[in-house]
């Protein structure tokens, strides 16, 4: 592993991202309920143990720890056994608590990470904060403060925002948090000959290349599995999908 990137742990995903992410870096996973974000950032918070020895944190403000034992154990990983051998914390809390102990050097969080040693970071989900901050301007500087307080501890952080667009054009957006990050990625449902699919693109991430295909992934009895590019379709992202026109031809007339 490059010292400089925090790979997931899945092939074809690290693959896209030249190997991981920056070390230290911030990166938003945005999507529907149910596209599997949450179940992406424990795979992320899972093998940064089990494969790399990097200590992960899981900030919720939607779940008692209790709820990430249960859905974790459907994937084969143990959270509670991680928790009691100091690997792992999962602590269920709230935006205002959250961004006022990371913003204390002796916060309780931040005393935390040092103390653990701290490397991986999951925060399900920044939508919260839109919820205790009206003003555009005022949310995107918490936004702001949170990330930056998390970058000064080193530490490469999965923030989780949810999507209320389960097909077609991206809800309105409230918070500029994709502006601040440093990666950005879409989990999408796609319908593809009257079947419902799930896609993945990255659309952002900065200070590094990355392959900018769309690709179809699963969620499996083993977590995240991501598979090849979607090939002979457009309109991959609008959610319902048709077939290129070469393919359109080939589909009606056959292959000559």
């Amino acid at each position: 592993m490059s010292e400089d990137r925090v790979p997931f742990g899945i092939k074809a995903l690290d693959k896209m991202i030249s190997g991981g992410l920056l070390r230290g870096s911030a990166n938003l996973l945005e999507g529907a309920p149910g596209t599997g974000k949450t179940t992406l950032a424990m795979q992320f918070i899972y093998n940064g143990i089990t494969m790399y020895n990097e200590p992960g944190l899981i900030i919720t403000f939607e779940e008692f720890p209790q709820q990430y034992y249960h859905d974790a154990l459907q994937f084969g990983w143990d959270f509670k056994k991680l928790e009691e051998e100091g690997k792992l914390k999962i602590i269920f809390s709230d935006p205002q608590t959250t961004i006022s102990e990371f913003d204390k050097m002796d916060g309780v969080f931040v005393s935390m990470v040092e103390k653990m040693g701290i490397r991986r970071m999951a925060i399900d989900s920044m939508t919260h904060f839109e919820s205790i901050v009206a003003d555009p301007y005022e949310l995107r500087e918490v936004e702001t403060r949170l990330i930056n307080a998390i970058k000064r501890e080193g530490v490469t952080s999965i923030l989780l925002k949810e999507n209320d667009s389960l097909l077609g054009q991206m809800s309105q957006m409230t918070s500029k948090i994709p502006f601040i990050v440093d990666s950005y990625t879409v989990l999408r449902y796609v319908e593809i000959d009257s079947a419902i699919e799930k896609a993945l693109c990255i659309l952002k991430m900065r200070g590094s290349d990355h392959q900018k295909d769309i690709r179809c992934f699963r969620i499996t009895s083993k977590g995240i599995e991501v598979e090849s590019k979607f090939s002979g379709r457009e309109g991959i992202m609008s959610g319902i999908t048709h077939s290129t026109p070469q393919d359109a031809f080939v589909n009606a007339f056959g292959k000559h």
